[in-house]
């Protein structure tokens, strides 16, 4: 049978693209494992040719590609809806504040154990948010499976009132109590001058109390299969006991309990500063309902509602000036020291202060989805992410103490051997187990930068985990994106030069091209408009405008014909220019502005020169840079030659390189990367994404404003303002040097304690007193940032 020549079958597939939080509400991680399963679900369906979602965008949307021959759009619209249902029933996302994780260990035991469980996806514990992060399938296990397995490891979720004083304050409760024991048996032996059985009922009462807490965590730890610094205390108080020491046993466990509450309390300075974040934003909004205010809980506001804020109040959410103007305080989010002047269309954030004018805001955000909610849940989650050192450490403990175990096994059994009574080397044996336990060293990163991110986010700068706090410190290389960062990413005015021949003043002159320009979209129209409100001027009326496509406009003022258009417009028509307009234009050409002239009938009335304005503190934060130890710094420019030289020199720069594509940047990263230690890009966020995530550090521009910058980058200045930046890079040193002070401290202690120890030169009473100050004074240390100073 011979084949028919038929046609090619014309395509008909169309798209359709619905907001992903619409599908799977609740979610808030742009990577997270959901999308893809919605992806890989709807791929499979008859019809549908392609599935993906569009991460970039804001709110998310799910572009799906299908065949109308086999699917409506409202059948596939269901069909993408039942698999959102689907998975958001399935999968589950839960944040859990636990009760009882007072060590960094306790972190470790709940992520390792949890993550044995069937259906458990991702499990994430933080010592320092108190918080646990879980990924789970609801077919395989469920919330109720998870606080039973916290319980049976021996936490318990949040209580409140009285039940979570008492739970927060336990240890340190007891341990005052293990004290207050100790001290009554010390007396009661002074006093009668022997041992009782008195005294001794003293020192048990204090074995109990001090030990309860130190018991718990080595049995949770046991249970895991694992050994911690708790073991190591209790055994070193039980063999206190098992010599009959038992006043120096229950001092031991009294001092260990005391410190570890202190511990507690000490870094709980910069969980508060955490969470002081979260109260910034007030639970209820006066909300505009027809020609009535009513006070609604925040939560209940949508997106388009109008919200009344009065002088003084806080900004309930996210949103757009409509009416009224005041200055509004936004250090808590952006860290600017200044108040902000707001009018209608600005955009206002949840958590900022108005000043003395009433505001009437249109909200462009749910509360849970404002930038303050979500800053807050980057820094939580930048608490649980481990840094480079925190992660060698815990690598180094997980042989240590077993190793303490052995060498101190080695202690009580080889020096008898040798003619040393038992007691004396179990004695030995003992301290050393003090000595050498590793209580700094597993408390000095994490405490480190717990108040590294926590001075962070209240300075206006969101980082996004310790690695790249510990990255900020070691940086040697530092590259900008000109547009939008070393320049504020729009043309403003520089001159306004009348033509001498004429007797035109600079503001009549700017108003005649306003008047003309203000019927043009054009940027360079827009920014004459600018300019003439700005300086307030009055705009004469113009009839018969029309734009000439890339050349300028022409209109009728007042019955006379005036333009306003580039150079090379003119000239093309035969309006040539006189020699000295001509040396002019080049001039400020030459400088790297854009020119426009302004033409009557009777000749050229001046011209008006334009250019992207550099940020007026990019001088001086180029400079703090350099102080903080940035040996390179190099501007990367999609701009011409003479534009990125001028805007180099007027910053202080004295590298560029020009006229780079996207993937012209990214090369150089790559380029910097591999011939420096670290190479941070700083970039609005939105063009220079792949650059920004090749860097060492990526640094985003005004993250406040940008939800690409708070995506993409790994560290975000919540303003637009480059003075933040120095601050960053500072503190990201001092964090580095803080972790290397208690490193050094722990190691020290314990070199040295070790080895008095093992001599005989210590006791111990000494040991302890040494073991518990240099852990107090490691997470002391750590404090010191959340004071860090700007200068």
């Amino acid at each position: 049978m011979a084949e028919l020549d038929l046609p090619p079958r014309p395509s008909i597939e169309k798209t359709l693209q619905l907001e992903v939080p619409l599908l799977i509400p609740g979610l808030t991680d742009r990577q997270d494992g959901c999308l893809d399963r919605l992806e890989s679900a709807l791929a499979k369906r008859t019809g549908v040719s392609r599935a993906h979602v569009q991460r970039e965008q804001d709110p998310p949307l799910l572009c799906l590609h299908y065949d109308p021959s086999h699917l409506s759009c409202t059948e596939l619209q269901q069909m993408a809806e039942r698999a959102g249902a689907e998975i958001a029933n399935r999968y589950r996302h839960e944040i859990f504040l636990i009760e009882g994780m007072d060590c960094s260990d306790c972190a470790l035991v709940i992520t390792h154990s949890l993550a044995r469980m069937p259906g458990i996806l991702d499990a994430r514990a933080s010592y320092a948010a108190q918080t646990l992060q879980v990924e789970y399938d609801a077919h395989q296990t469920s919330r109720l499976a998870i606080k039973r397995r916290l319980t049976h490891l021996g936490y318990q979720v949040p209580l409140f009132g009285i039940s979570r004083w008492l739970v927060d304050n336990a240890e340190l409760l007891f341990s005052l109590l293990a004290g207050m024991s100790l001290t009554l048996g010390w007396l009661v032996e002074l006093l009668t001058g022997w041992s009782s059985a008195i005294s001794l009922g003293f020192y048990l009462a204090a074995y109990v109390l001090g030990g309860w807490h130190v018991a718990l965590h080595s049995w949770r730890a046991l249970r895991q299969q694992r050994f911690d610094v708790d073991l190591l205390m209790l055994a070193a108080a039980l063999g206190a006991a098992a010599l009959g020491q038992f006043a120096e046993g229950a001092l031991l466990l009294f001092l260990f309990s005391l410190g570890h509450a202190l511990e507690e309390r000490a870094l709980e300075r910069a969980k508060s500063s955490i969470r002081a974040l979260e109260r910034l934003s007030p639970r209820h909004a006066l909300v505009q309902r027809g020609d009535q205010e009513v006070l609604q809980p925040v939560e209940e506001i949508a997106i388009g509602d109008l919200v009344v804020v009065r002088p003084g109040e806080r900004f309930p959410v996210d949103g757009t000036v409509i009416a009224g103007q005041s200055a509004v305080n936004q250090a808590p989010i952006t860290g600017e020291s200044l108040p902000v002047d707001k009018l209608p269309g600005d955009l206002v954030y949840a958590g900022s202060v108005n000043g003395q004018g009433a505001l009437r805001v249109n909200v462009s955000r749910l509360a849970r989805d404002s930038t303050l909610a979500r800053v807050t849940r980057m820094v939580e989650q930048a608490q649980a992410q481990k840094s480079p050192t925190q992660q060698v450490t815990e690598r180094f403990m997980a042989w240590f103490v077993p190793a303490v175990l052995l060498i101190d096994l080695l202690l009580i059994v080889l020096p008898p051997l040798f003619g040393v009574p038992f007691s004396t080397s179990f004695l030995r044996a003992m301290t050393f187990l003090v000595a050498a336990s590793p209580c700094a060293l597993a408390l000095g990163t994490p405490s480190a930068i717990l108040a590294g991110i926590a001075r962070a986010a209240r300075g206006g700068v969101l980082v996004k985990g310790g690695l790249h706090l510990e990255n900020l410190g070691r940086l040697d290389v530092l590259a900008f994106d000109k547009t939008g960062t070393l320049t504020y990413g729009r043309l403003s005015v520089t001159d306004v030069i009348p033509d001498p021949a004429t007797e035109t003043l600079p503001d009549e002159l700017l108003a005649l091209a306003a008047a003309v320009e203000k019927h043009s979209v054009h940027p360079l129209a827009r920014a004459v408009v600018r300019e003439a409100e700005e300086r307030r001027l009055a705009l004469p009326e113009a009839s018969a405008v029309q734009a000439v496509d890339g050349r300028g406009v022409q209109a009728q003022i007042q019955g006379a014909p005036t333009w306003a258009g580039s150079p090379r417009w003119f000239e093309e028509s035969g309006w040539h220019l006189s020699p000295a307009l001509s040396d002019l234009v080049n001039r400020l050409e030459q400088d790297g502005k854009t020119t426009i002239l302004v033409r009557q009938e009777a000749g050229f009335a001046g011209l008006i020169a334009m250019a992207d304005s550099v940020r007026p503190e990019a001088r001086a934060a180029i400079s703090g840079l350099r102080e903080k130890g940035i040996r390179r710094i190099l501007i990367l420019s999609g701009d011409s030659e003479r534009i990125a030289a001028r805007v180099a020199d007027q910053v202080g720069i004295d590298e560029y390189r020009a006229e780079l594509l996207p993937q012209d940047k990214l090369a150089a990263i790559h380029e910097l990367v591999e011939k420096h230690r670290a190479v941070a890009m700083v970039g609005d966020g939105v063009n220079d994404a792949p650059a920004l995530a090749n860097a060492t550090v990526g640094v985003a521009m005004g993250g406040a404003g940008s939800d690409t910058a708070l995506e993409t980058a790994d560290v975000a200045l919540m303003s637009s303002n480059l003075e933040r930046l120095p601050f960053a890079v500072g503190l990201g040193g001092a964090t580095r040097r803080v972790i290397r002070q208690n490193l050094a401290v722990a190691l020290g202690v314990i070199v040295i304690l070790s080895l008095a120890s093992i001599t005989g030169w210590a006791g111990i009473g000494a040991a302890i007193l040494f073991h518990e100050g240099s852990t107090l004074l490691v997470v002391l240390n750590s404090l010191r940032l959340l004071s860090f100073r700007e200068g």
